[in-house]
C-alpha cells in the first residue's frame, strides 16, 4: 500500500460483542498507526446480540476517530433461531450495496481489501465482486488455527474423520505435544459441525492472509509451524495482543470491587470469572463454594445466573440475591476473605496488584489479559475451543494450572470441591514458580507494539502487502 494514498479497509464482524470489540480495536491500531487508512466496519446483528450490541456502539460514540465509520446493517429478525453463519450469509447482499455507497462519493479512498471475522467466510464473494483481496481475522490463538487447518487436510487428503476416529491423541504441527481427542472442541466430534469447520478452514485457504490474534513470544512453536508452511495455509500476521483495556469501571459496583482489593495484600486474591456467557448450575456453585471455603483464601467470585432460554445463547444475569444459590452461610463466614459479586469488571480486576491468580474458562481474550497482566490462570474450560486453550496454557506454554481441562458445560459433570480446591491451592503456591514465569512473559508480550517489535512489524508487513 502506498503511504500517502488514502486507503479504505472493510471490517466485517460476526455478530457478537465479543468478536466487534476484537475488531474495532484491530481498527483504532491500525488508523493510529498509519494516517492514510479508514476502516468502515460493518455491524451485523442478530436478535440474540442485538440488544448488548447496541450498548457496545452506544458507548463508542463519543470516542472513536472519524477515520473508523460504523455502519449498522438491517437486522433480519424474521427467525431468531437462524443460525450464526445464515445470519451472515443473509447479509451479503446488503454488505455488497453498503460497500458500493461508501464508494460512490467524489473524493471515497480507494478500497483496499476486505477483513473478516473468522466466521464470515461468506463474504470472501463479496470482495471478489469488488476485486479486492480477502484477509481473516482469526480471534483465537495460531495454535488453534493451526489444530483448524490440519484436521480440515486430514479430512480432505487423507479421508481421515475426527468423528468417528478411535485415536486418543493427534499430532498437529501446532503443538509440540500430541494433542488429546479429550481436548478437541465440541464442535469438531460433531458431524454437522465439523463440515462446518472444514468449510471454514478451506475458505481460509482462498484469502490473501490471516491475521492472528496472538503475539510471536507466546506462540512462537505455532507461528513458526504456520510461518514455515507446513500445512499450507496463506500468509500469517501476528497482530496481538488485540485487547479492549479500557472497560467502563464508572459503576459502583465497579467501584466498591475496586475498593475493596485495595484492602488486600499484594498478590493474595484469586480472582473467579468466567466470561460473558459462563454460569453454572446450582449444584455446582455449591462445590466452587465449598472449595474457597475449605481453601481458607481470599477470595473474589463472579457468580452469574444462568439463562433460562430454551433456544439459541442466551448472556447470563447477574442474582438478585446470590445466597440463594450458596451453602447456607457462606457469605457470613467466608466475610473476612471473600467476596461475591456479579458482572466483574475483569480488566479492572487482573490490573490490580492484589490478584494472585485467575480461575478462567481460558476463552482467548482472557488467556490474553492474564497474560498481559502477569496473573497466573487456573484453567476451567466450558466452551467452544476453550478445552484446547486450555491444554495449551497448561502443557504448552506452562503458564496455568489445571482443574478440569476437558470439562465441558454442555455434559451437565459436577466438577467435585477437593478438585477445585486442589487446583486453586496449587495456582496461588508462591513457591510454585508460576507467578515469575507469567510476569517475564507479561514484559515480552508489551514489547510486541513498541518499534521494530514483533506484532508492529507484522502490522507494518500487512500494510505493506495490502
Amino acid at each position: 500500500m502506498e503511504e500517502t494514498q488514502q486507503q479504505q479497509l472493510v471490517f466485517i464482524p460476526s455478530p457478537g460483542v465479543g468478536h466487534l470489540v476484537s475488531m474495532v480495536e484491530l481498527a483504532r491500531l491500525l488508523v493510529h498507526r498509519y494516517s492514510t487508512l479508514s476502516v468502515s466496519l460493518l455491524i451485523i446483528t442478530s436478535p440474540a446480540t442485538a440488544t448488548l450490541t447496541g450498548r457496545y456502539i452506544e458507548s463508542l460514540s463519543s470516542n472513536l476517530t472519524p477515520q473508523i465509520q460504523l455502519v449498522n446493517l438491517p437486522n433480519d429478525d424474521s427467525n431468531p433461531a437462524s443460525s450464526l453463519l445464515s445470519i451472515i450469509e443473509s447479509q451479503k447482499p446488503i454488505v455488497t450495496e453498503a460497500v458500493a455507497a461508501s464508494l460512490s462519493g467524489s473524493t471515497s479512498p480507494r478500497l483496499a481489501g476486505f477483513v473478516l471475522d473468522m466466521f464470515c467466510t461468506s463474504m470472501l464473494e463479496v470482495a471478489d465482486e469488488f476485486n479486492v483481496p480477502s484477509y481473516i481475522f482469526f480471534t483465537s490463538g495460531a495454535a488453534f488455527l493451526g489444530f483448524m487447518l490440519r484436521i480440515q487436510s486430514l479430512h480432505d487428503d487423507e479421508g481421515f474423520d475426527v468423528t468417528e476416529s478411535e485415536e486418543a491423541e493427534l499430532v498437529i504441527p501446532s503443538y509440540s505435544n500430541p494433542v488429546p481427542r479429550k481436548v478437541f472442541p465440541s464442535t469438531v466430534l460433531k458431524k454437522d459441525w465439523a463440515a462446518v469447520l472444514y468449510r471454514l478452514a478451506r475458505d481460509f485457504r482462498k484469502t490473501k492472509g490471516i491475521l492472528v490474534n496472538t503475539v510471536k513470544e507466546v506462540e512462537s512453536y505455532a507461528i513458526d509451524s504456520l510461518s514455515r508452511g507446513l500445512i499450507n495455509n496463506p500468509n500469517i500476521y501476528t497482530v496481538g495482543p488485540i485487547l479492549n483495556l479500557k472497560e467502563d469501571t464508572s459503576s459502583s459496583n465497579s467501584n466498591d470491587v475496586i475498593q475493596w482489593l485495595d484492602e488486600k495484600p499484594e498478590s493474595s486474591v484469586v480472582f473467579l470469572c468466567f466470561g460473558s456467557m459462563g454460569a453454572f448450575g446450582e449444584e455446582q456453585v455449591k462445590e466452587i463454594a465449598c472449595a474457597l471455603e475449605q481453601s481458607g483464601l481470599r477470595f473474589l467470585w463472579s457468580l452469574r445466573r444462568r439463562s433460562e432460554k430454551e433456544a439459541g445463547w442466551a448472556s447470563p444475569t447477574d442474582y438478585e440475591d446470590v445466597s440463594e444459590v450458596l451453602p447456607e452461610g457462606f457469605l457470613n463466614r467466608t466475610a473476612e476473605v471473600g467476596k461475591v459479586i456479579g458482572w466483574a469488571p475483569q480488566t479492572a480486576v487482573l490490573a490490580h496488584k492484589a490478584v494472585g491468580g485467575f480461575v478462567s474458562h481460558c476463552g482467548w481474550n482472557s488467556t490474553l489479559e492474564s497474560l498481559w497482566f502477569g496473573v497466573p490462570m487456573a484453567t476451567w474450560p466450558l466452551y467452544a475451543e476453550q478445552q484446547i486453550n486450555a491444554f495449551l496454557a497448561v502443557k504448552e506454554l506452562g503458564i496455568g494450572i489445571e482443574i478440569k481441562m476437558d470439562y465441558r458445560v454442555e455434559s451437565g459433570d459436577v466438577v467435585k470441591a477437593e478438585e477445585i480446591e486442589r487446583g486453586i491451592r496449587s495456582l496461588m503456591d508462591k513457591d510454585c514458580g508460576l507467578k515469575k514465569k507469567v510476569e517475564e512473559l507479561r514484559d515480552r508480550i508489551r514489547e510486541a507494539f513498541v518499534d521494530g517489535g514483533s506484532s508492529s512489524s507484522s502490522i507494518a508487513q500487512f500494510i505493506q502487502d495490502l
